[in-house]
């Protein structure tokens, strides 16, 4: 293949699109009717309303709670998927102090 070659267009190629993964597709060469977000919503749903930051609960999260999280983020971030024999270990990896845990932390995320 050399040089740019044009994608087919039209309603042929756009027979060939699965319509559950492409919900815009023609279907029976018709546009689907509902396009938006919104239009799949039952009558009795409504978008809930943005939070409002003021309304926020003041409470700190106690440091094991915090760690717990920060834990989760860097494995998140790492690409690690903990199993569910896995949560002890974690659970005692955030009892430890946050000195500890920050270079848990960076182990985990091959940082300096």
């Amino acid at each position: 293949m050399t040089g740019f070659q044009a994608l087919a267009t039209g309603t042929a190629a756009l027979q060939d699109l699965d319509p559950y993964r492409f919900p815009a597709a023609l279907i029976d060469g018709q546009p689907e009717s509902a396009s938006t977000a919104g239009a799949f919503m039952d009558t009795g749903d409504y978008l809930l309303p943005a939070p409002d930051p003021a309304s926020r609960l003041s409470a700190p999260l106690a440091p094991a709670d915090r760690r717990r999280l920060e834990l989760h983020a860097a494995l998140t971030t790492a690409g690690v998927t903990p199993l569910p024999g896995d949560l002890d270990a974690i659970e005692a990896l955030c009892t430890l102090d946050d000195t500890t845990h920050a270079v848990l932390r960076r182990w985990i995320n091959h940082t300096m």
